[in-house]
């Protein structure tokens, strides 16, 4: 299933090209030392040790940052960071700071606003609008059991929702 999916994003992110000035392809061993300026967005394949910038793309390394608006899919050995994002990150640690639409996969997951499926051992969201799967699970927005069935709880094992 991960194959498939990871198959899928690499053909979004390709097909996702932009026809502009926007590189393809970023490479760097840190967001100063890098073939682009961080500044520049990427639309296409970024290999990083330790990359950050605004992207539609596929982004694969050890910490991973998107600035601005992105999209794709993202996978590090470490930390996906964000400002917000669309798509799918894989991380050891998953964060983003302002919205994250999709799905976080990771040993720890946080979003200040989170839509969509958050998929670890700890999985944190100030405003949640979808699913929580862990072994902890918070959702600041839900309230303790009053809303239920469309609001779970605003901690709870195994699973938390809001709809």
């Amino acid at each position: 299933m991960k194959k498939l999916i990871l198959l899928a994003a690499l053909v979004a992110a390709i097909t996702n090209v932009k026809a502009s000035d926007e590189p393809f392809f970023q490479a760097s061993l840190t967001p100063d030392i890098a073939i682009h300026s961080k500044t520049t967005e990427i639309s296409g394949i970024c290999l990083s040790i330790w990359g950050e910038n605004p992207q539609s793309a596929l982004a694969l390394g050890f910490v991973n940052g998107s600035t601005g608006d992105s999209k794709g899919f993202t996978w590090s050995f470490f930390v996906n960071y964000d400002e917000t994002y669309t798509g799918v990150a894989w991380s050891l640690v998953n964060y983003s700071k302002v919205k994250f639409t999709g799905w976080q996969d990771g040993f720890v997951n946080v979003a200040n606003e989170f839509h969509g499926l958050q998929w670890g051992f700890v999985n944190y969201t100030k405003e949640l609008h979808g699913v929580q799967i862990g072994l902890v699970n918070v959702a600041l927005n839900n309230p303790w059991f009053k809303e239920f069935p469309d609001k779970l709880a605003t901690g709870f094992p195994i699973v938390n929702w809001s709809f």
